[in-house]
């Protein structure tokens, strides 16, 4: 007897934790819709994946009916979505002075990193709810700023302490319908966006410090491991980190 085929959509999968996190999961079995601004960067994300039935939809995530269409073309590829990982992110405006900070800036962070992933994961939750067996799994990316925040970093850590209450809400609202949700909050993994990590970062006390970083591929592997749950049990919160990066006693 075949195993069942599990669907996952992967969102920001052209590049860091979303590339990891697709690798992980193909290489756990699960058939991928890969969702990100650029066709090019997910098509090279697909092909490292090795697998052949890997949909690639390029999507702005701040636009309703781009995600509209993502989920009808995961719908009619593969018949229902199990997994959403919720990772398309912007960090727009990070290292700005809050008194600096334009409106436009704050709006767009605000578009990507909140409305992206409300827009996404209700489009998830129809899509699970609506499904014969019914549920599936949301996993958001949040980030340690969804606990403490960096210096000059006011839009970005408003939007992920936000993304908690989505995730929490979400996991409220999807118990009648065998939707669990959980969030994973990153700290330090090695990324483009982490980069300036790595030569020097502000801290809270005026200085500029070289921080440490951990693999992206760490993880993906704890991605990996909450969406292979089945849906009586959920991880509702994770952590990781870099394990000597400044968290602990921030401040």
């Amino acid at each position: 007897m075949s195993a069942v085929r599990r669907i996952a959509v992967v969102t920001g999968a052209g590049s860091g934790i979303g590339r990891s996190v697709a690798l992980a999961l193909a290489e756990d079995g699960w058939s991928l819709a890969l969702a990100g601004r650029r066709a090019q960067p997910l098509a090279e994300t697909a092909a490292l994946t090795g697998a052949d039935d890997t949909l690639c939809v390029p999507t702005d995530v701040t636009a309703a009916d781009a995600v509209t269409a993502l989920f009808a073309a995961v719908r009619d590829r593969f018949g229902r979505v199990d997994l959403l990982f919720n990772n398309a992110g912007s960090f727009a405006g990070g290292g700005t002075p809050v008194e600096d900070l334009d409106p436009e800036t704050w709006r767009a962070v605000v578009d990507v990193n909140l409305t992206g992933a409300f827009l996404c994961a209700q489009a998830a939750y129809r899509q699970m709810k609506e499904q014969s067996p019914q549920g599936g799994r949301i996993i958001n990316n949040g980030s340690i700023s969804a606990h403490v925040p960096r210096p000059h970093s006011i839009a970005y850590t408003a939007t992920k302490h936000a993304m908690t209450g989505l995730t929490k809400s979400l996991s409220l609202d999807g118990r009648a319908h065998r939707i669990a949700c959980g969030q994973i909050d990153i700290g330090n993994a090695a990324t483009d966006m982490t980069r300036r990590m790595e030569t020097g970062i502000l801290q809270a006390n005026g200085d500029l410090a070289v921080e440490p970083v951990m693999d992206a591929t760490d993880v993906a592997r704890t991605v990996a491991h909450m969406a292979a749950l089945p849906l009586e049990a959920n991880v509702q919160f994770a952590t990781v980190m870099a394990t000597a990066m400044p968290y602990i006693g921030r401040g």
